[in-house]
């Protein structure tokens, strides 16, 4: 009896010490990850001084912000140079001038302009979200696309889709961006909107256009003789028809996808996800996954008056639903493996939501491609948005999207090319290792060996260069910004080298050096998540 008695008041004592003894061992399992972030931290800051003080000293010799005024002819020249000279406080020894600069950042105070006046934290502030603008989304879908085409060359690997992705990857790697940009205006701006004026598709581009379709999708879809000719029959009917309906009902001068558009994309969408991430075998996800397409359609036309006072929170909320609706419809469904349920239904459920967002841009084209500013000819060209033109949110958006048009492809065009040889290099290698054998000779289908054993081993060598690209362009895509007229990072840079101004330059590299040093952080993590057997520790 005293035996039993002691057990339960040790059980008593030790009970309300399990929180502090949790949060000793969460402490103890975290602090090797910490203490690694804080050394990384420690020496980026170390290398991200040395970087700062060696171009502010290449900046102060290389850069003569007096250079106009000493081959000026105005009468009080000497003044002018006394009085620039004391405002940049050149007499100053560039030693000493870095000091005061450095000592300025720990405050917040990054100098300022003296061509302009203004501060280079404003310029920056500017600059910072139109950059941002240009190169997110074109860095997530050339990554998007890269990677799924490179799996899917690698995949048919000598067959004729892989030589043709191949063959184009070469070709637009070799392209020079300008020359690129160029061609964009010329054919994406000039040419769509001459076509606008009458948008009549010729019946031999449709037949062309649908060869060509036909043999896409039956080297894509591979297979036996019989499934390749029926993807190709298919591929060239479906193309054909649609080009039909566009040229005869003029649809490009009014577009919409409609309710029957969104159901019909949404079922494709569905069924494409699963087919990806659980496979059609799988009834419980599909189930979830078309169900999430009627919750969509069953919304199409309340979400319309709730699209009247849109604004750019709403539309994030909305997206933010879509997934937890597809989430809670997965989780109903249930089955033995409800995580796979919820994933395709959640990642249907945004597609869907991202059509009928699509949808609602498109009923303000025709007034706004007919509006006096634009006058027929919507595909813009230069800047980032028309001047005098006024609407509200949609109106807003599709200006917003016609402007980013061109260069987004141009970036895409460019990144795309190096991202699906990555891949596709990636891919091929971790399908030749031991674990892919044996996983096929487990009598796993290739959609599961492929996804769930060699597409994650395949982005590890991706995960190296993806950060270190983002935290790139973030530096602006200069050449781009400069023919399509963006005024983002880069052409602040651009401008403020060609006028002698350091004080921006240093804030656009303590920017873009910051980014760069932050992501090869990151790309520590996230090999760590990829790979099981690495570890982040001190």
């Amino acid at each position: 009896m005293a035996t039993s008695v002691t057990t339960r008041a040790s059980g008593a004592r030790s009970a309300p010490d399990a929180p502090v003894t949790a949060r000793r061992s969460w402490f103890r399992s975290s602090a090797p990850t910490l203490t690694f972030l804080g050394r990384r931290l420690l020496s980026s800051a170390v290398v991200l001084l040395g970087a700062t003080f060696i171009v502010y000293m290449l900046l102060a010799y290389a850069l003569d912000p007096l250079e106009d005024l000493r081959t000026s002819t105005a009468p009080n020249k000497e003044a002018l140079i006394e009085a620039r000279v004391r405002a940049l406080d050149l007499n100053t020894p560039p030693v000493l001038r870095y000091f005061k600069w450095l000592g300025g950042l720990f405050t917040g105070d990054l100098g300022t302009s003296w061509v302009s006046g203004a501060s280079v934290t404003s310029l920056l502030g500017s600059a910072i979200p139109s950059t941002v603008q240009l190169v997110a989304a074109s860095t997530l879908l050339a990554i998007g696309l890269g990677v799924l085409v490179g799996i899917v060359s690698a995949l048919r690997q000598y067959t004729r889709f892989d030589y043709s992705v191949t063959f184009l990857s070469f070709v637009l790697y070799s392209l020079p961006s300008f020359w690129v940009a160029v061609l964009l205006k010329l054919w994406g701006a000039i040419g769509f909107n001459d076509f606008l004026a009458d948008p009549h598709v010729p019946p031999l581009w449709i037949a062309i256009i649908s060869v060509v379709s036909a043999v896409l999708w039956s080297s894509i879809i591979g297979g036996s003789t019989r499934t390749r000719w029926i993807s190709a029959a298919a591929g060239l009917v479906g193309t054909a028809a649609v080009l039909l309906f566009i040229s005869s009902t003029g649809w490009l001068l009014n577009p919409s996808l409609g309710l029957v558009g969104v159901l019909a994309i949404g079922v494709g969408i569905a069924f494409g996800v699963v087919a990806l991430t659980a496979g059609l075998q799988n009834r419980r996800a599909l189930y979830a996954s078309l169900t999430t397409v009627a919750i969509g359609a069953a919304l199409y036309y309340p979400l319309q008056y709730a699209f009247v006072g849109a604004t750019t929170w709403l539309i994030v909320g909305l997206g933010v639903a879509s997934v937890v609706i597809g989430l809670v419809v997965g989780r109903l469904f249930g089955g033995y493996d409800r995580a796979v349920s919820m994933r395709a239904a959640a990642i249907t459920a945004l597609g869907v939501g991202l059509l009928i967002y699509v949808d609602r841009v498109m009923a303000v084209w025709y007034a706004y491609s007919n509006a006096s500013q634009i006058n027929g000819r919507p595909i813009a060209t230069i800047g980032s948005q028309t001047p005098g033109l006024s609407g509200d949110y949609w109106v807003e958006t599709l200006d917003r999207f016609t402007h980013l048009l061109l260069p987004t492809i141009a970036l895409i065009l460019i990144s795309f090319a190096s991202y699906t040889r990555y891949s596709r290099a990636s891919l091929l290698e971790v399908m030749n290792q031991d674990y892919i054998r044996t996983a096929r000779a487990k009598g796993l289908s290739e959609r599961v060996v492929t996804t769930r054993h060699a597409f994650r081993n395949a982005l590890i060598p991706l995960a190296t260069i993806v950060p270190l690209d983002i935290a790139a362009l973030f530096g602006g895509a200069i050449i781009t910004e400069r023919i399509f007229a963006w005024s983002g990072m880069g052409a602040l840079f651009i401008k403020s080298l060609g006028a002698k101004d350091a004080d921006p330059v240093m804030g656009y590299f303590l920017v873009t050096g910051a980014l760069l040093v932050l992501a090869n952080i990151v790309v520590d993590f996230v090999y760590a998540a990829l790979d099981p057997r690495i570890r982040v520790n001190s």
